[in-house]
């Protein structure tokens, strides 16, 4: 669903050491097996003198250790960059045999000029592979058409024990005069160096990520070199940041001394310049596209309703369909080429949207945000962390509506509203959960501004659950269940559900919810409602059985009012203390409503306590209550703030703990006297 802009090269570390599965497979069938192929030269001295480098005793999660890592990167001109950069791995366990694969991207605008790699192992005779062993493969997503490619070498036997390093150079002619210094892995980093050379006159300026500031070393002849050393791993955690977000890295900003306009990325206020000089004159219409808002707009009687035509267009009629090649990647295709093509990405359809609100006297702006909320801060300096693009709408005057949720009070342009014309599962006036609280880069004829997207209330984004059911006296459960969904909760179903064709197939999110909760069920009935109209609540009806639902207990009968759903979690519950904040993808409010009926002959001897537990990011409320032959449990769940820090994880713990007790917990009926 991206585009270059949404998958940015630019942002990319130049060497992506994850490797693809099915590639590497291929490789290693390949080179694993005849390894004395690739028997020859001696590494060079730098890999050598790190054989007998001291290491600390790693524990049994750490698969590899970077002992060395250097990155030259040399300023050539305002058009011109060259980088060499050199790695070497100890593999420690088997799972550290993917660092023996390298990747460098390429494409138009940077060229690999050498490439090699080299494996000194534990015995035996070093090993070399060279530019001739590389495999070139398209490196596009999404793209139909993408110059932007990767090159993948793989170096032979990347076993425990074996040193795995390699060299490569790239020339590179571009488009942001900035590098992005990633020091911080997901293995630990024993040594790691970076060196600028500028030419005369030049300057640079530095801020950094995730780590304290390290003080530049003169290296003469206007270079400077700047080392750290012994960088803890990053190991993944549930529901944690993206990488970008807490990766130790070093924005590193280079200008021709009083030429600072030469970088796009001096601050916002330039990178929004610069990406606004390249929309340009991209958003006038064509007498196409006015012919097209008038065709959407003319029975229209308000300005909400015709701004609702022109997003639902460019939504469901505009394909997205990437095409990108050199600054393609970034610069958006012209309205008219966008809509006569009826296809575009991210970009192309802000810029589409953009043009056809013009048509109707509605002004709105570009906004550059990255998908993964988190990978940029409001703390953070001006560099290129974004991936995809969307559209802010300045609201006419006086207009104001339910409906439009994602609106904020800007103190310039008035009242913004955001919208994402790619997503075509979230109505108008609405953002994902991936969007809010995010921060995007406005972009206006008058320059950038970094700005904090809206969060919708926790009710924009819930399952309203309700459920009539009966016990019968052999403990068999049965009965209806009504599901409304909305915001984030229904575009996943409305996703998950877009290509299925097959009447089996609609009910397996049933199925699946119910496996999850029931040991045994049988589906009566089930429909949808409102599968494929995003403006209306979405909805799960059916109908089900569940044998042996209540359990016999010495003449007790023992039943779990809390029929459906699991909000407990338990990724807390680990040995190693949490590290990262826990980030959730959007506010949340679901609502349960159980009413069992239970059998003739029996009465309830004893019910659950209530549970009322509020830690101000969360709170889960639960009540249990008898009425007549009637037991009705009624629960609420709410996220009300996206980021829970470390020294509030153990709350988290707690509070999960506390709703897991809550499911299990059982209502008691015996026999009436």
């Amino acid at each position: 669903m991206k585009s270059r802009l949404c998958c940015n090269p630019a942002r990319l570390v130049p060497v992506i050491r994850a490797a693809a599965a099915s590639l590497v497979w291929v490789i290693a069938c390949v080179v694993f097996c005849v390894p004395n192929a690739f028997a020859g030269s001696e590494a060079p001295q730098w890999m050598h003198a790190l054989v007998n480098a001291p290491l600390p005793a790693y524990d049994e999660k750490t698969d590899a250790v970077l002992l060395y890592s250097e990155t030259n990167v040399t300023v050539l001109s305002a058009d011109k960059i060259k980088t060499q950069v050199r790695e070497a791995y100890k593999i420690l366990r088997p799972n550290g045999r993917n660092r023996g694969t390298v990747f460098v991207y390429f494409d138009a605008q940077k060229k690999i000029k050498s490439l090699h790699g080299w494996c000194i192992p534990a015995q035996g005779r070093d090993y070399e592979v060279k530019d001739k062993d590389a495999i070139d493969r398209s490196a596009g997503g999404g793209e139909i058409i993408s110059d932007l490619k990767i090159r993948s070498l793989s170096i032979p036997a990347p076993d425990p024990g074996n040193i795995v390093g390699y060299e490569y150079e790239v020339e590179e002619q571009p488009l942001f005069l900035q590098y992005i210094w990633h020091f911080q892995e997901a293995e630990p980093v024993r040594e790691s160096h970076f060196l600028l050379q500028l030419p005369p006159g030049w300057e640079y300026k530095t801020s950094w990520l995730n780590h304290s500031e390290v003080k530049a070393t003169d290296a003469g002849s206007n270079s400077w070199r700047w080392e750290v050393s012994d960088v803890k791993e990053i190991r993944k955690e549930p529901l944690m940041p993206p990488m970008p977000g807490v990766q130790g890295q070093m924005v590193l900003s280079f200008f021709s001394a009083g030429r600072p306009a030469l970088n796009a990325n001096g601050d916002w206020d330039a990178m929004g310049k610069w990406y606004s000089n390249l929309v340009g004159e991209r958003v006038d219409a064509s007498p196409e596209i006015k012919s097209q808002v008038a065709a959407l707009t003319t029975s229209k009687t308000t300005s909400l309703q015709k701004m609702q035509a022109i997003g639902g267009f460019v939504q469901h009629d505009i394909r997205y369909v990437a095409i990108e090649l050199g600054i393609g990647g970034f610069q958006p295709h012209s309205a008219p080429d966008v809509f006569s093509h009826h296809y575009g990405d991210c970009k192309d359809k802000a810029t589409l949207v953009r043009s056809m609100l013009r048509e109707i006297g509605v002004e709105s702006y570009h906004v550059i945000i990255n998908d993964e909320r988190g990978s940029v801060t409001g703390d953070m300096p001006a560099h290129d962390g974004f991936n995809h693009v969307i559209t802010a709408i300045k609201l006419p005057d006086g207009l104001s509506d339910p409906s439009l949720i994602a609106t904020l009070q800007h103190p310039k342009l008035g009242k913004l509203l955001f919208f994402d014309p790619t997503n075509e599962l979230i109505p108008f006036g609405q953002l994902p959960g991936y969007l809010q609280a995010n921060y995007g880069l406005l972009v206006t004829p008058n320059g950038g501004e970094l700005i904090e997207l809206p969060q919708q209330p926790s009710s924009m984004n819930s399952i309203q659950r309700t459920a009539t059911l009966t016990l019968d006296s052999a403990g068999m459960l049965k009965g209806d269940v009504k599901e409304v969904r909305l915001g984030q909760r229904a575009s996943y179903e409305r996703w998950r559900l877009r290509s299925v064709t097959k009447d089996a197939d609609r009910i397996k999110p049933i199925e699946e919810l119910l496996g999850n909760s029931l040991a045994s069920f049988h589906i009566t009935h089930a429909s949808i409602l409102n599968g494929q109209q995003t403006s209306l609540p979405f909805g799960f009806n059916y109908s089900f059985e569940s044998p042996n639902y209540a359990k016999n207990a010495g003449g007790l009968v023992l039943v779990r009012p809390r029929v459906l759903g699991i909000k407990g979690m338990g990724f807390l519950e680990t040995k190693e203390p949490r590290k990262f904040p826990i980030e959730f993808e959007e506010p949340t409010r679901d609502t349960d409503t159980f009413e069992i009926t239970i059998p003739a002959g029996y009465v309830v001897d004893d019910i659950p306590p209530p549970v009322d537990a509020d830690y101000g990011f969360a709170s889960y409320h639960s009540k249990t209550e008898v009425k007549g032959n009637v037991v009705g449990y009624t629960r609420t769940f709410e996220v009300k703030e996206l980021s829970v820090p470390v020294s509030r994880a153990d709350e988290l713990k707690k509070f999960y703990r506390i709703i897991s007790s809550d499911e299990r917990n059982t209502v008691i009926l015996k026999p009436a006297p």
